[in-house]
């Protein structure tokens, strides 16, 4: 019940084989020196064992416009379509690893397994990020990411949502007011 939570599309690929994607809302950073982050899957899924035989995948954040593909992909399965072709995403080559990321997506994660946890239901892969890639669209003329304008969604109790309006900021509460 800890919701919500965020929805990604993780991408995975072995190699000569098309690549999959595999919507995951069991997913978030666990370190930050050195940056991790983990994501749990059920052995029974078609990503599973590319993520296991591989080691490695790349977390693509979910916007508004990919929300219908971020369902789609988290309710068909790899085994039989193509979700890059049905959904009209674009596989894009990674900096670091064999596995594409997502163009349309504005953050890619690039990340490698460094170990595997079972669990129950599910295993939960724990990764080191090796790189992220960020759409250019959203960098100001400073090069400062806007992370929050690219209208990322959240994941409730089986709903999807986008995020609503700013509350705060980190430290707000705090801060001493100006005068």
């Amino acid at each position: 019940m800890l919701y919500p939570i965020p929805a990604v599309m993780v991408s995975c690929a072995r190699p000569q084989e098309k690549p999959n994607i595999i919507t995951i809302a069991w997913a978030g950073t666990i370190c930050s020196s050195p940056a991790m982050v983990s994501i749990s899957v059920r052995p029974e899924r078609y990503s599973y064992s590319i993520l296991r035989e591989t080691g490695e995948f790349v977390i693509n954040l979910v916007t508004e416009d990919l929300v219908r593909a971020a369902d789609y992909c988290g309710v068909k399965s790899g085994r039989e379509v193509d979700k890059f072709q049905e959904m009209k995403l674009t596989p894009c080559p990674s900096e670091k690893l064999a596995a594409p990321g997502i163009l349309e997506s504005p953050v890619n994660i690039e990340c490698k397994v460094t170990e595997v946890k079972p669990l129950g239901s599910h295993d939960l892969f724990l990764a080191g990020v090796l790189s992220v890639s960020v759409d250019e669209a959203y960098l100001d003329e400073t090069g400062k990411f806007h992370l929050n304008d690219t209208r990322l969604v959240s994941y409730s109790h089986g709903e999807y949502f986008g995020l609503g309006k700013k509350l705060g900021s980190f430290g707000y509460s705090v801060r001493k007011k100006k005068k």
